[in-house]
């Protein structure tokens, strides 16, 4: 289910057999010489994160992207989504999914509540529609193994 009023309805009637959240984590940045990457890695890890959300729909939920600045120290990005984990820990769902094409994820991969998933970002904006879909496609054939196992572990 997306984040949006139609599918929240759902959601929220059938909050029981919804046991997962995947939660895109987006870097922002204006400086010139960082934010054309820091927008490919959004919209890389967007389309990655619908496209999830479409496999699995009824299974899990797609949330607003956690955004942060990426001159923020690791440790500044981490305190702030403690509190986002927590809250969903709290609230039923049991299984998060971390999706971010941002490396520096994984040096505190240990330290999440969740299933980090680091992708690196292909940018997408030159491809055709049709290569576009055929790369995601392949991206999702690979992440659901992962996915369901960590459902079974």
């Amino acid at each position: 289910m997306k984040w949006q009023t139609m599918d929240i309805d759902t959601y929220i009637q059938s909050k029981e057999y919804v046991d997962t959240a995947v939660v895109p984590l987006v870097p922002m940045s204006v400086k010139a010489e960082e934010m054309k990457s820091v927008v490919a890695m959004g919209e890389f890890i967007s389309t990655i994160s619908f496209e999830l959300e479409r496999q699995f729909r009824g299974r899990l939920i797609e949330l607003p992207s956690f955004t942060y600045l990426k001159e923020e120290t690791i440790e500044q990005k981490l305190e702030k989504l403690e509190t986002w984990q927590t809250h969903l820990k709290e609230n039923g769902l049991a299984h998060l999914i971390f999706l971010t094409s941002d490396s520096e994820w994984r040096t505190v991969e240990q330290q999440l509540s969740g299933l980090l998933i680091w992708l690196p970002t292909i940018p997408l904006e030159h491809l055709d529609s049709k290569y576009k879909m055929e790369t995601v496609s392949d991206q999702i054939k690979q992440l659901i193994p992962i996915i369901t196992k960590k459902w079974q572990s």
